[in-house]
């Protein structure tokens, strides 16, 4: 079967899920050789934070960049790509090595085996995604405000910790986080320009994929392509057995259905907190005093299973 991935950049972490990251690059860059050909593959290494903006910012000779990781190198993967021309952008793919792996639930890329991820993207189609921003920062999943983004910052230490990965690893600090910070956090916020409003949130979550948390589906109609942010507000008053049970429920997207969720579907809004709550965006920290956050529709060809 022919592919779409044309000349290829492979930009990959190697501690990525405990260090796993170099061994399962050195094995995507076999399979896809194989399949491309000499000179069709160029494989980059990160070696530091932020390393891997720059060399999808640099990438505009290529057709194709591939992110092989977590969250992490995917969030940085794409910004790198949105500084290039919408007329040079390569089409973006990712070969899962994560914890959470949500943007490859949302792509449907399997996180089971590089062989299986590699076999889907050599047989993929390009397929036009949105991409988020926030204060000038792009996301290609979720933004989130409250106890939720301090459960996804404190997976991250978590994991080295106790080696957990996945919903376990989101479960533990989830439960965590509810007995022990379960805080309200005052807001103002005003959605497609109209007049502002106030109110407390627990979580405050926007979305361009459904997923949070390694499959938690927060919101669950949200689509990667209807120009459209999806928000996911949960409003006080929560008791601690309510506010664990609609955690669990999230998981299955059963959550909705509480007086206390409120779900938007906007193209930008704004948003400020009375105090400084913790923020995640695609599970990287984010500080500011006010967020502007919109959509932009359609900015990335991304590569999908048929």
């Amino acid at each position: 079967m022919p592919t779409c991935l044309g000349k290829t950049l492979l930009i990959a972490n190697p501690t990525a899920q405990n260090g796993n990251g170099a061994a399962a690059a050195q094995r995507a860059a076999t399979l896809l050789r194989a399949a491309l050909g000499d000179g069709a593959l160029d494989v980059a290494l990160t070696e530091a934070p932020g390393q891997a903006v720059d060399l999808a910012a640099g990438a505009g000779a290529h057709d194709t960049v591939l992110a092989l990781g977590g969250d992490g190198i995917i969030h940085e993967a794409a910004n790198g790509l949105m500084r290039l021309p919408r007329e040079d952008r390569p089409a973006f793919g990712i070969v899962p090595v994560g914890s959470g792996n949500d943007y490859a639930r949302t792509l449907g890329m399997s996180a089971r085996s590089v062989d299986e991820a590699a076999a889907q993207l050599l047989a993929a189609s390009r397929r036009p995604a949105d991409v988020g921003r926030c204060n000038g920062e792009f996301f290609v999943e979720t933004l989130s405000f409250g106890v939720d983004a301090a459960i996804a910052l404190d997976t991250v230490e978590r994991r080295v910790r106790t080696g957990k990965t996945g919903t376990a690893l989101y479960l533990a600090s989830g439960m965590d986080q509810l007995l022990h910070h379960l805080d309200r956090r005052r807001y103002t916020a005003s959605f497609d320009g109209g007049a502002p409003v106030g109110g407390e949130s627990f979580t405050f979550a926007v979305q361009v994929g459904p997923t949070y948390g390694g499959g938690f589906r927060i919101c669950p109609d949200a689509r990667i392509d209807d120009g459209l942010l999806d928000v996911c507000i949960a409003h006080p008053p929560f008791g601690l057995a309510r506010a664990v049970l609609v955690f669990l429920l999230a998981k299955g997207g059963r959550h909705t259905g509480f007086k206390q969720i409120e779900l938007r579907r906007v193209r930008a809004l704004s948003v400020r907190f009375d105090e400084r709550p913790p923020v995640q965006i695609d599970g990287e920290p984010l500080v500011a005093d006010e967020y502007a956050v919109d959509i932009v529709p359609h900015a990335l060809d991304v590569l999908m299973p048929r």
